[in-house]
């Protein structure tokens, strides 16, 4: 458990970080997407951004649990020396700047953290204020139009029974729960909108129950509270939330059959102040103006190949940059085997000759300088093993950072070769880029063996 935690934290910030550069991918890669579908194929462009925005959560997910995997952990000091040069990057500033990453991943990690603790907060705020507008002190039943949407729930086909209810202090009509759904009305549109365009108002709600909008708004809302750094995450909501009052729109126009009379009652709907949650399905989401011409002149489908044809091309650039960042086994760093008892110089002296590759080196870490002393405890434990590390080595030989990949399965062992390393007084031999000395991670392993 030692161990475990300060391993979730680097696999965590790491994750959050190639977030950044995989969000951007993700979200050029929709706007064009998007470009290519049109404004009329509204439930086409819906799927497409719902799709995106699951992925942006897939991604960091897939590289935390990747990185707390131990077969992948042990390659990743040798990927990382070496995508830059893949890609054609500035080995040496590629380098620094990991390297002060790599010693801020606490601070990044807690930084997050205290954020989506806020968010979270925010939101189960957001969820209270919901839940006091449908608490019967707060509300009240209407047997006139409980009947009416008893029938748009035959209308719509919806299984199960859809409670309204009647609020004063509401200002647009709202749908909310899950397994039972509630429709809201304000009390002030009972009185002050015509009963049949408030009728098309409470039918783009049901349309919002029909598909379950409740339930896809908050699993959007979560993503954004744990992915609230990047832009592209709140740009794709934004796609998604302005779709998704548009296919509410068409569904409840299609079902009643009055497109023209469901944007007369969005046109004064927008005479209304609203101050209703996200978290919440409100008539008045989304573009209103963009959304009542929609209903008055639908847009022709049409599809745009130009578009069509720089997706192709991006997804095929974003291929081969995939399969050059997949770093081969044989490339990760070379390893120096050695034990308590005694140091292998021709062990060492194949290392030095397997690290010059392509003109580069990578630093090389002698034991007799910096050679950890056996715990006593574990002695008298008899504690053995092999330990997996990573090693930072500045462009000067100094060690910067020593964790652990692969544990003995005993901390003080694992402990002891990381404090030996951080603390050794003799410099490493750099690795090299280039012919220049640059910051490198690399790999070492130590066996603890008893005589």
């Amino acid at each position: 458990m030692s161990q475990f935690l300060p391993s979730l934290i680097n696999a965590l910030g790491w994750a959050l970080l190639h977030f950044v550069w995989q969000g951007l991918l993700i979200a050029l890669f929709l706007a064009l997407l998007l470009k290519c579908i049109g404004p009329a194929q509204t439930r086409a462009r819906y799927i497409a951004s719902y799709m995106a925005l699951l992925t942006c959560m897939v991604l960091p997910a897939r590289e935390l649990c990747l990185r707390l995997d131990i077969s992948y952990s042990s390659t990743e000091a040798g990927a990382m020396s070496d995508l830059p040069i893949r890609l054609g990057l500035n080995q040496s500033s590629w380098m620094n700047v990991s390297a002060w990453l790599e010693m801020h991943l606490s601070d990044i990690v807690m930084v997050w953290l205290l954020c989506v603790a806020l968010l979270a907060m925010r939101m189960g705020v957001g969820l209270l204020w919901i839940g006091t507008y449908a608490s019967p002190r707060r509300s009240k039943p209407d047997l006139w139009w409980q009947a009416r949407i008893d029938q748009l729930s035959r209308q719509f086909q919806i299984q199960g029974k859809v409670v309204l209810r009647v609020v004063d202090d509401l200002s647009t009509p709202l749908a909310v729960g899950i397994f039972r759904p509630m429709i809201l009305l304000p009390g002030a549109m009972l009185t002050g909108m015509p009963v049949d365009l408030l009728e098309m108002l409470v039918a783009h709600e049901m349309a919002h129950i029909k598909r379950h909008d409740y339930l896809l708004n908050l699993v959007q809302a979560t993503i954004e509270m744990l992915l609230f750094y990047h832009p592209a995450v709140w740009w794709i909501s934004r796609q998604i939330r302005h779709d998704r009052e548009e296919i509410a729109d068409d569904l409840a126009a299609r079902v009643t059959g009055e497109p023209r009379r469901l944007a007369l009652a969005l046109s004064e709907l927008a005479n209304f102040q609203f101050t209703t949650p996200q978290l919440a399905q409100a008539a008045h989401g989304g573009n209103l103006m963009s959304r009542i011409k929609r209903l008055v002149k639908p847009e022709v489908s049409t599809v745009n190949w130009k578009a069509a044809l720089a997706i192709l091309g991006i997804t095929t650039s974003c291929l081969a940059v995939y399969a050059q960042a997949n770093v081969p086994v044989a490339a990760v760093a070379p390893v120096a085997i050695v034990t308590s008892a005694e140091i292998s110089q021709q062990a060492m002296d194949a290392a030095k000759l397997a690290n010059e590759r392509d003109g580069d080196k990578k630093p090389v870490i002698n034991f007799k300088d910096c050679k950890p002393e056996y715990p006593r405890a574990s002695i008298r434990r008899e504690e053995t093993g092999v330990v997996q590390t990573s090693v930072l080595v500045a462009s000067d030989g100094q060690i910067l950072k020593a964790k652990v990949d692969r544990s003995t399965g005993f901390p003080d062992l694992d402990n002891a070769v990381t404090s030996a390393l951080e603390n050794c007084a003799v410099k490493a031999i750099p690795g090299q880029v280039k012919g220049e000395n640059t910051t490198l991670w690399v790999k070492v392993q130590y066996v603890w063996k008893l005589k």
